[in-house]
């Protein structure tokens, strides 16, 4: 089994992406940490623990609360494609009786820092432990912060950010995750880190319809089916609205994927810079990716993954949560 922490900010495709790692035996899920993103942390943390509660695994991983705020100075959020509560608006959802199908959860436990955290884990785990990042990546840069060589001590770092070769999703050049903290993302890719970025450039290849999520939404069955129907269905909407078809993005499951099988995507190894100038481009990731020799261009700092076996990712993916059903 491998040992993973994952690092959400708690949206629809977060709440999928942690739903893919519990249903993979492969996988270890050590602790979850939370940061503000789609939504603030209380709501990201709040989403977890649900999460958790729903699933109800048999070894619950430790849930560590991260930072309030980016590094820099801008604060953004998702709550128009995620929702105020950054599942689909769920407490709007009444059952027959006309009794909440999902009791909003008020006050949050005492929790550990999840920067502390993770530097924890990673000294008393070193070369064990492996990151996905599915947020903004400000408590990667705070853990670096705090201890210089524990994020080094990592298997890999897996990031769900940026867009290399495609446009953004949050700006014509910015994708949400690096936009949202670029200060904390240039820090962590000048690191020297094991990074393997996960780039809008194969998410946007794997997706489900609207009749795909219904018809797994069926097959699962239960609590957790409703759920994937209810927490999807805005999100889908908005797709619709914005692109033309109800679409469900799988950005933060491939992430799980590829630590799960890193044969399902094909890398390149280049280096990539953060723009945190504050124009318009903000938060764009820029890859040297010129027609050159490699030795070249400027030294490489990452994995990038550039191409991805979309079908073998969504055989994977649904199988895993159909899974759930038994």
């Amino acid at each position: 089994m491998k040992r993973v922490i994952i690092d959400t900010d708690g949206g629809v495709d977060d709440a999928l992406a942690l739903l893919f790692a519990l249903a993979s035996p492969e996988l270890q899920i050590e602790a979850v940490t939370t940061v503000s993103g789609n939504v603030p942390v209380d709501q990201a943390t709040r989403n977890v623990l649900f999460l958790l509660d729903l699933v109800g695994p048999a070894r619950r991983p430790v849930v560590a609360r991260g930072a309030e705020r980016p590094l820099g100075s801008r604060q953004v959020g998702a709550t128009h494609v995620h929702g105020d509560d950054g599942l689909g608006n769920l407490g709007r959802l009444m059952d027959a009786d006309g009794s909440p199908r999902y009791p909003a959860r008020e006050l949050l436990p005492n929790l550990a820092d999840a920067a502390g955290l993770m530097v924890e884990m990673l000294n008393s785990y070193p070369g064990e432990l492996t990151i996905i990042s599915i947020g903004p990546l400000t408590n990667l840069a705070l853990a670096m912060r705090a201890d210089g060589g524990g994020l080094r001590k990592a298997a890999g770092i897996i990031v769900m950010g940026g867009a290399i070769r495609v446009p953004g999703n949050v700006t014509p050049g910015a994708e949400f995750n690096i936009f949202g903290d670029p200060v904390a993302a240039e820090e962590v890719f000048a690191a020297t880190l094991p990074l393997t970025l996960v780039p809008l450039d194969v998410t946007e290849q794997v997706s489900l319809v609207r009749a795909e999520v219904e018809w797994l939404s069926r097959r699962i069955g239960g609590r957790i089916g409703t759920f994937l129907a209810d927490a999807t269905s805005d999100v889908m909407g908005y797709t619709e609205e914005t692109r033309g078809l109800p679409e469900l993005f799988l950005h933060d499951p491939l992430a799980v994927g590829v630590a799960l099988d890193p044969t399902i995507v094909g890398v390149e190894r280049l280096h990539v810079d953060v723009d945190t100038a504050g124009g318009i481009a903000d938060g764009m990731t820029i890859a040297d990716v010129r027609p050159i020799k490699a030795e070249h261009r400027q030294p490489a700092n990452m994995e990038v993954a550039l191409q991805v076996d979309a079908g073998r990712f969504r055989a994977l993916f649904t199988d895993r949560l159909c899974r759930m059903s038994l």
